[in-house]
């Protein structure tokens, strides 16, 4: 596999994708986070007035790797189980959070979460595969 590199052009978070949901995460090095907010409009619907699953689950995939990525270990995902605990409707601001949680040589294991005022919405646990 090639280097892995950021060209801004990531579905979730690439500020140069026009189609992609250009989500602005946040970093906290010391803590070995990462957060950011994302209000979902209609056109990310399923059924009527719920957030399709599909993006829900990028946003949580984005944060782990995204925040291994960060933490100067490229990786990529080799397995994520998602949970959705209740849905999330067009407008409301969600709070997407992630933190990794057990390094190996290889492998990393991570957890990602999605909140509504309090409310889980959808929970992550993923497994990553160090590469380059």
């Amino acid at each position: 596999m090639k280097e892995l590199r950021d060209n801004q052009s990531c579905f979730v978070c690439g500020r140069m994708n026009p189609s992609g949901l250009q989500v602005d995460f946040e970093i906290d090095r010391e803590a070995g986070s990462i957060k950011a907010k994302f209000t979902p409009l209609s056109h990310h619907q399923g059924y009527e007035g719920i957030i399709h699953g599909g993006v829900l689950s990028a946003l949580l995939d984005e944060a782990m790797v995204k925040l291994a990525f960060g933490l100067g270990i490229p990786a990529v995902t080799a397995e994520i189980n998602v949970k959705f605990r209740s849905p999330a409707a067009p407008g409301e601001e969600l709070l997407v959070t992630g933190r990794l949680k057990k390094r190996s040589h290889r492998l990393i294991e991570a957890e990602a979460e999605i909140m509504h005022n309090a409310k889980l919405i959808a929970e992550a646990k993923g497994k990553l595969i160090r590469v380059g």
